[in-house]
């Protein structure tokens, strides 16, 4: 049992542990690496937005043995090239552990023994994204079970876990759970070590050290990192959750003072409905903008199965949640990135099929609002879709992923082909095109 005072301890020795000008301990490289300027990016003196998707499986996709498929890796970056897309969001740690739903193999288990069949396969995927032009954001762990995670290094140093939609443990039980990671400084210390491997890495495929590589845009402390499942259990964590955030950034930075840092967070409903403690999150100088996701089913905004009943109000919804973070952003004076967002097919199926009509007027509205903002000097400067699936199908007709499976957009723990974007939907890609030319012909010219 951790006791608040173990916890504000916690937070205070990782924060002590890396100080304050360990961020500037190394000065930045002069090179075509993605900078922020005020509310917005720029590359070598230039505007820089983009039109994003996540691809969680590269590193898996690019290895040499299995489960790679370097061939497919080519043609899914080709088709996303074609389609105007230039940053990929990707998973880059997965810890193998017990947990039901987490993907297999894993970068790492419990001690400091890496698994050189990823790692090739994510210098892999770096490599050939560089070739296209294409900006990477890797994030470093997950708070959710679906790559082993936060609550996977806490069995790592505790011995104890319990799986995200056990019966005996119903929600919030697994984000009161994991958040407890924050505090224990054995499990945020195994993290860290993976965060030095990873930061510190030379791609064995190009030469290139990691933090030197343009193929990389920012580094992210994980995917989705909450202080706990509600405000009252999240309370007693804040300490540590915000040590964590500033401590981690600074070790990042200590290691690589080119690349920008990201918590990865989902906006507000990530952390409690707090603007207060978002605001905390993201304030940290070492933290260089802020993100946001938006899940209108996941979040009961909308129903699947009724989405001409549902969907205009969900849309209201997602329009006021983009301007609470639009308003955040602008008080920072950091970006802001719509970093994953994602809507069901029509009536709810997963198949190709399904058609997309509702899903299309989604995705405008959120490329409208890059589109606004970018015209208007506004802070939201680009956004990557959940998740490109390209040629991957479901494998069974329960379109529940098994070890082995191809991979789709959709994680381990979901029905495959619930969000992910095929590379036959046309009408879907059409919107992911237009919004990318319309992004290279729009935008304000950074001052000097």
């Amino acid at each position: 049992m951790v006791s608040r005072r173990d916890m504000l301890a916690a937070g205070g020795a990782l924060a002590a542990a890396l100080p304050a000008s360990a961020a500037a301990s190394v000065a930045p490289a002069s090179g075509p690496f993605v900078r922020r300027t005020g509310t917005r990016f720029a590359l070598d003196g230039r505007p820089y937005r983009f039109a994003g998707a996540n691809i969680w499986y590269g590193a898996y996709l690019g290895a040499a043995a299995s489960p790679g498929n370097r061939d497919r890796l080519k043609r899914e970056l080709d088709r996303l090239a074609a389609l105007g897309v230039t940053n990929l969001r990707l998973l880059a740690s997965a810890e193998q552990g017990p947990l039901r739903n987490s993907v297999k193999p894993g970068f790492r288990g419990p001690g400091n023994v890496w698994n050189a069949t990823l790692l090739d396969g994510l210098d892999f995927c770096l490599a050939e994204m560089g070739r296209r032009g294409m900006k990477a954001v890797l994030y470093l762990t997950n708070f959710w079970e679906w790559s082993g995670g936060m609550a996977t290094y806490l069995y790592y140093v505790t011995g104890k876990y319990l799986d995200m939609g056990d019966p005996a443990h119903p929600w919030p039980a697994f984000p009161n759970a994991t958040a407890q990671f924050y505090a224990n400084p054995k499990a945020v210390a195994l993290y860290h070590d993976w965060v030095r491997a990873i930061v510190g890495r030379t791609n064995a495929i190009t030469g290139i050290a990691y933090a030197q590589d343009p193929a990389i845009m920012a580094w992210q402390l994980a995917n989705e990192p909450r202080p706990g499942g509600g405000a009252e259990t999240a309370a007693p964590l804040l300490p540590a959750f915000h040590a964590w955030i500033q401590g981690t950034a600074r070790l990042i930075k200590s290691i690589d003072p080119n690349h920008l840092v990201s918590t990865g967070n989902e906006g507000l409903k990530g952390t409690v409905e707090s603007a207060d403690i978002y605001r905390s999150a993201h304030g940290f100088s070492e933290i260089d903008y802020l993100t946001a996701h938006i899940w209108p089913l996941n979040w009961s905004w909308i129903d699947a199965k009724d989405l001409a009943a549902t969907n205009e109000a969900g849309m209201a919804r997602v329009r006021d949640y983009i301007a609470q973070h639009v308003a955040m952003a602008r008080e920072l004076g950091k970006p802001l990135v719509i970093e994953e967002f994602g809507y069901p097919r029509d009536g709810g199926g997963y198949d190709p099929e399904a058609s997309t009509r509702y899903r299309d007027a989604y995705y405008r509205l959120i490329y409208d609002a890059v589109e606004d903002s970018v015209r208007t000097g506004g802070p939201v400067q680009g956004s990557n879709f959940w998740a490109w699936n390209g040629e991957g199908r479901a494998a069974h007709g329960d379109h529940r992923y098994r070890e082995g499976d191809p991979f789709v957009g959709d994680p381990p723990h979901e029905p495959q082909g619930w969000y992910g974007v095929f590379d036959g939907d046309t009408t879907t890609t059409a919107e992911i095109t237009r919004h990318a030319q319309a992004l290279a012909t729009i935008g304000v010219p950074i001052a000097g």
